[in-house]
Parts: C-alpha cells; structure tokens; sequence
C-alpha cells in the first residue's frame, strides 16, 4: 500500500474542510433525492443539465485514478476519499469513530435511502462494509496498525435505515493476530455482530501487541 505526503499547515487543511465538506453533503443530498424525488419529467431534465454542468465544471481539473491514503508531514491523516468516512466522498454515510479510554471504539450515524437492499433495511454489504471499518479502527485502538485478515458476520434480523449504533473492541492478542468483536445496533438492539482476524504488518517495526485472552477467560 502506498501513502502520499502532503507537506500542508493545519490552516490549510482547515480550509479545504471548509471548502470540500459542504459540497460532498450537497452531493449526497442531491443522492437522496434522485431516489426520492416525484417530480415531473421536465424538471428531472433540467436537474440533468445542471448536473452534467456542475461535473464537467468540477472536472476541468482533476487528479489520475482515486484520492489516495494521505497523511500531512505530522502524520494527520486525511482519508478523504475513503467509503465509509471520506469528507470528499459523497457514498460515504459519513460514519464518524470516537475511541474511549478502555480502547472501545463506537460510532452513531444514519443510513438512509442511498443504502436499502431489503425494503426500508439497509443492504447486507453496507452492514459488512461498515463494520469491517469499525473493527479495524478498533484493531488499532493499541497504537498498532492491522489491516483485516478475515471478518465473519451474523446477521441477527434486518437492519432499518436511519440512526444506527456500532462499536467493537480487540478481545485477543497474539503476535501479529488480533481478534476484534463488533455488532452494529438500533434502537430496538443489535442487528448485526462481527468477529475480525486483524493483523499486524509484516514490516511493522514498533511494539507488537501484548500476548492476551478474551475477557472471561480463565
């Protein structure tokens, strides 16, 4: 995997936040109401023309291929085009992580109609898509990157749109092996539980994860 070093002040980031987050959220806007919308015919085609006007604005100038991994030269990252959380990525829910003192890592956030597979739930891959990404932000909870050897998940009954909550936590550590439990939840409870095998880069050379046991354990 590559990164890409972008050698930028904490004001400049600050203003592109300022300039790209309100435009993804109108674009993911304009997502939700393409699927919703009833208007008539006429007023769908204008909104088409105004549409390719604005990407062929937008793309007068552009970068080769995707966003990248990029990190700024005091290793803030800027995972902008990221599926699950990129700020310029319109696909995106946004879903935003908060890690806790006892290295648990939650998330809150909506799904709506841009991510129905069964009627009025949210599709079966956005569920997994989600919660790979909340596992692996807990896998390196410990300050000790992995990336997703094999998530297995249990769907426990269909998941509505709207607020969700997800969270997990690594129960085990073994070399290079971290086993991390997830679940995504509603209101009413979990609808989704997650088990992930992360693991540690071959060439990682920091502090590899302390040897431990699922909670409960004997």
């Amino acid at each position: 995997m590559e990164f890409t070093l972008e050698d930028i002040s904490d004001d400049e980031i600050a203003r592109r936040r300022d300039l790209y987050e309100p435009l993804t959220d109108s674009v993911r806007e304009l997502v939700d109401a393409v699927i919703r919308t009833e208007v008539d015919d006429d007023s769908v085609r204008e909104a088409h023309r105004l549409i390719e006007a604005a990407v062929n604005t937008l793309r007068a100038k552009q970068i080769d291929g995707s966003y990248g991994v990029r990190f700024t030269a005091d290793l803030q990252g800027m995972p902008w085009g990221n599926a699950v959380i990129g700020l310029r990525n319109a696909i995106a829910p946004p879903v935003q992580t908060v890690r806790h003192a006892d290295d648990r890592v939650t998330a809150d956030f909506t799904l709506g109609a841009a991510y129905e597979g069964p009627s009025d739930c949210v599709h079966g891959g956005i569920c997994a898509m989600v919660l790979d990404h909340v596992l692996g932000e807990a896998g390196s909870a410990d300050d000790v990157p992995c990336y997703t050897g094999t998530i297995s998940l249990r769907f426990l009954r269909p998941t509505p749109l709207g607020s969700l909550h997800a969270e997990a936590v690594i129960v085990e550590r073994d070399g290079r092996k971290k086993i991390v439990h997830g679940s995504l939840s509603d209101e009413k409870g979990q609808t989704v539980t997650a088990e992930g095998v992360f693991i540690v880069p071959k060439n990682w050379d920091g502090p590899m994860p302390r040897k431990a046991r699922r909670p409960g354990d004997a």
